[in-house]
């Protein structure tokens, strides 16, 4: 990697935080200057537009906060049981994204009603994370591990939305528990809603 990329790449690293804990119009220059070491021509030498460091920031906090919800699920062979461990994680392992929490919820928030170019990125980071959601389920259903009657799309809908939902109402009320019931609650609907029935019973679990 050129000497230019690595600081252009360094940058974003340090800026990532700052968009996702104060959002676009709360982060500063000051603040992205002091982050980064760098005066104002340091950093624009590298981006077009504040925005355009922004977009690159939420591109990758949003690659962190996905390889955290996978992490450990290839290992497990049993597709409901990958599921349920996706639901795990987003509960347990937030320690490990970039500091201020979910960026898509945080981008989403933020880009609602006043930036329409970090609103495009967050719905591509939200079909990234549908799609996801949806392909494993429909690989559980050739490999007979998901019910027939179970559809893929509204499954991973019904997932990423009560996820993402029970975490900004945690948020906002400051403790886990919304979040902790949502977890449980999903947990056993992949059990008995989900899971087909000749898997049941812990049949393919890992």
């Amino acid at each position: 990697m050129r000497k230019g990329e690595q600081t252009r790449q360094e940058i974003i690293r340090k800026a990532a935080p700052i968009f996702n804990q104060k959002g676009y119009e709360g982060a500063a220059l000051s603040d992205l200057m002091r982050a980064t070491g760098l005066e104002k021509g340091g950093i624009y030498r590298h981006f077009g537009s504040k925005q355009e460091l922004a977009g690159d920031a939420f591109d990758y906090a949003w690659k962190i906060a996905m390889d955290t919800r996978f992490e450990g699920t290839e290992k497990i062979l049993n597709t409901v049981d990958r599921l349920k461990q996706i639901v795990r994680n987003f509960r347990d392992r937030r320690g490990g994204l970039v500091p201020g929490g979910c960026p898509l919820l945080n981008t989403a928030i933020d880009s609602d009603d006043g930036n329409p170019q970090l609103r495009v990125k967050a719905r591509r980071g939200l079909s990234l994370w549908l799609d996801r959601l949806q392909s494993i389920a429909e690989d559980g259903q050739r490999r007979s591990e998901v019910g027939s009657d179970v559809d893929p799309a509204k499954l991973a809908t019904l997932i990423a939305s009560t996820l993402e939902g029970s975490l900004m109402v945690s948020r906002l009320q400051r403790r886990d528990g919304p979040l902790d019931l949502a977890c449980r609650h999903l947990e056993e609907y992949l059990e008995t809603e989900v899971r087909a029935r000749q898997s049941k019973g812990g049949v393919g679990k890992s």
